[in-house]
C-alpha cells in the first residue's frame, strides 16, 4: 500500500502528466485477417450488428464476423469470459494494482487521482477490448445508475462501484445489479442513502434514493408509484449506512481506521422496523434489515420495471423513440426471464425492429470517438488530449452531475459538432498527444482509398463520397467529420 501510494499514485497531476508526455503512444489493435472491406452498396446485416453492438468496427472485423455469421457473433459477445482479451489487458496493466487493492486503502489516494484514472481505463477499454457488447453494456449501466464521482467520497467509491456492480452485473440479472447498487458505498454517498434514518417517532427519512430507485432504475417517473410509495420505500431503507473518510458522527461502532472505510453496515437502531406497504405489497414489522430485500423484489419484478428498462435498451440498440411492438416484446424477455439481461438482449437483437433500423442513431461523443480510434486502428494511451475533446462535446465519462445520466437521443450532442470536426482533422492528421494512425499502411493492408472509405463507412463509398475524398485534399478527415460517420 504504501509503495503504490507513494509511488504511482504520488499526486495525479504529476503522475498523469509523465503517462502522457513520456510514456509515449499506447499499444495497437490486433488486426483481424482477412483485412476485406465491406462490399455492399448499403449497409449489410454484419455492418449493422457491428455499429450497434460494438463501439464501431475496425479494419478486418466485417470480413470476420461475416464469416461466422451475426447471429454467431452475438453468442460469442454473450459469453464475453470465453473471449481473449488480453491485449485489453496489456493497455490497461499499468492501473491493475488501483482496481485490486483493498476497498478501504483507496482512501489513501489523492482525491483527484481516481476519476481521471477511472476515464482513461474506460476509453482504453472501450477502444481495446474484443468484448465490445460487454463493454457497451457497462457504459449503458453506468448512466442508468449514474453517479457524479465529484459528490463527496465518490471519489474514491465510485471505480468501486464500476467493478463490483456495473462490471460484475452488466450482462447478469437485473435484480442482482439493483441490489448491489443500492448498497454501493458509491449509491449510498451519491443519494444519500447512508443519511436515510429514523431513530425517533418523529424523524421523517431521507427519500432521495428511494425516488430515484423508482423513476429512474426502476418503474420509470409514469410506472405507477406514488409519492406515498417513495417515503414507504425510504422507510424500508433507513438504517444502512457507511463510514465517511471523515468521522461524521457515527463513530459509536469500532471500525479499523482503513479496511472498514468501505464496509457498508445496516444500524438497527436506526432503522423503521415498523408495518410498510410498497405498491400495494404489505412488508411486516420486525425484518430489520431484511426489509431490503423486499423491496428490490417488489421493484424488479414490478412489470413497469420490465417496460421502462425495455425501452431505455430499445432506444439504445434500436432508435431514439423506438417502435412499440419491439418495446413491447424485450418487455415480455425481461419479465418471463425475471430480468436475465442476455434473454433480453437475445430478444432485442431479433426483433424485426432491431434488423429494419439501420442508420438512424446519431453517435453519442463517446462513441463518435472511439468508433474514429477503432476504425483507423489509431494507438493511442487515452490520455488529456483525447479526454479534453470528449470534455469539450459535453460527453467526459463519468462526469453527468444528475442521477439520470447522460441522454441517448440526438438532440442532445447536435450542438458541438464543430468539436468532432476538429478531433477529426487532428486525428487524421497525427495531431493529438499520445495517438497516432498509420495511414499509409492502413491504406495498403484494405486496398485502396476506396477500401479505406468502406472500413469506415461499413459499405462501399458512393460517387459523392469517392469524389470528396479525391478534391479535399485530406479525405480522411473529412471522411471521419461526415454525417455518413457519425450515424449508426
Amino acid at each position: 500500500m504504501i509503495a503504490l501510494n507513494t509511488a504511482i499514485f504520488k499526486s495525479a497531476q504529476g503522475w498523469l502528466t509523465e503517462i502522457g508526455q513520456y510514456a509515449g503512444v499506447g499499444i495497437e489493435r490486433s488486426l483481424h485477417e482477412p483485412m476485406i472491406p465491406p462490399s455492399a452498396a448499403e449497409i449489410d446485416p454484419v455492418s449493422h450488428a457491428l455499429n450497434r453492438l460494438t463501439f464501431g468496427p475496425g479494419p478486418g472485423d466485417h470480413a470476420r464476423i461475416s464469416a461466422m455469421g451475426v447471429n454467431a457473433f452475438i453468442e460469442e459477445q454473450l459469453a464475453p469470459d470465453a473471449i481473449d482479451d488480453s491485449l485489453c489487458d496489456r493497455a490497461i496493466a499499468r492501473f491493475s494494482d488501483l482496481w485490486n487493492e483493498p476497498l478501504g486503502e483507496q482512501y489513501d489516494e489523492d482525491p483527484e487521482t481516481l476519476p481521471p484514472v477511472l476515464r482513461r481505463v474506460t476509453l482504453l477499454r472501450a477502444i481495446y477490448s474484443e468484448r465490445q457488447l460487454f463493454e457497451v453494456m457497462c457504459e449503458f449501466w453506468s448512466d442508468h445508475f449514474n453517479i457524479d464521482p465529484t459528490k463527496g467520497d465518490c471519489r474514491w467509491t465510485k471505480p468501486t462501484d464500476d467493478v463490483r456492480v456495473i462490471r460484475t452485473h452488466a450482462l447478469g440479472n437485473f435484480r442482482d445489479m439493483l441490489r448491489a447498487s443500492a448498497l454501493s458505498p458509491a449509491m449510498l454517498w451519491y443519494l444519500d442513502g447512508r443519511a436515510n434514518v429514523k431513530r425517533t417517532p418523529d424523524e421523517k427519512p431521507n427519500e432521495n434514493y428511494a425516488r430515484e430507485l423508482m423513476e429512474l432504475h426502476t418503474l420509470g417517473v409514469h410506472g405507477g408509484y406514488t409519492q406515498q410509495d417513495v417515503m414507504e420505500v425510504a422507510r424500508c431503507l433507513t438504517g444502512w449506512t457507511i463510514r465517511a473518510r471523515k468521522d461524521d458522527g457515527f463513530a459509536g461502532h469500532l471500525l479499523s481506521p482503513f479496511t472498514d472505510h468501505f464496509a457498508v453496515f445496516f444500524r438497527a437502531e436506526a432503522h423503521d422496523n415498523g408495518v410498510k406497504c410498497v405498491l400495494g405489497h404489505e412488508i411486516p414489522a420486525g425484518l430489520g434489515e431484511k426489509d431490503i430485500d423486499h423491496v428490490i423484489e417488489i421493484v424488479a419484478t414490478h412489470l413497469s420495471t420490465a417496460h421502462f428498462v425495455a425501452r431505455k435498451l430499445c432506444s439504445r440498440f434500436i432508435a431514439d423513440d423506438p417502435p412499440a411492438v419491439a418495446v413491447d416484446t424485450v418487455a415480455a424477455a425481461f419479465a418471463t426471464s425475471k430480468g436475465d439481461i442476455k434473454t433480453v438482449l437475445r430478444a432485442l437483437f431479433a426483433t424485426p425492429e432491431f434488423a429494419a433500423n439501420c442508420v438512424v442513431k446519431f453517435k453519442r461523443p463517446f462513441h463518435f470517438v472511439v468508433s474514429a480510434l477503432r476504425a483507423t486502428n489509431a494507438s493511442t494511451s487515452a490520455d488529456r488530449p483525447i479526454l479534453s475533446y470528449l470534455e469539450r462535446m459535453g460527453h467526459m465519462p463519468f462526469r453527468y452531475p444528475t442521477p439520470d445520466g447522460y441522454p441517448a437521443a440526438a438532440i442532445h450532442w447536435r450542438t458541438t459538432l464543430l468539436w468532432r470536426w476538429k478531433f477529426a482533422l487532428a486525428l487524421a492528421n497525427n495531431r493529438i498527444g499520445g495517438t497516432s494512425i498509420e495511414r499509409a499502411r492502413l491504406q495498403r493492408r484494405v486496398g485502396s482509398d476506396s477500401g479505406l472509405m468502406a472500413t469506415l463507412l461499413g459499405r462501399t463509398p458512393r460517387a459523392e463520397e469517392s469524389d470528396a475524398w479525391l478534391k479535399s485534399g485530406d479525405g480522411l478527415a473529412l471522411l471521419l467529420a461526415s454525417p455518413a460517420f457519425q450515424r449508426c
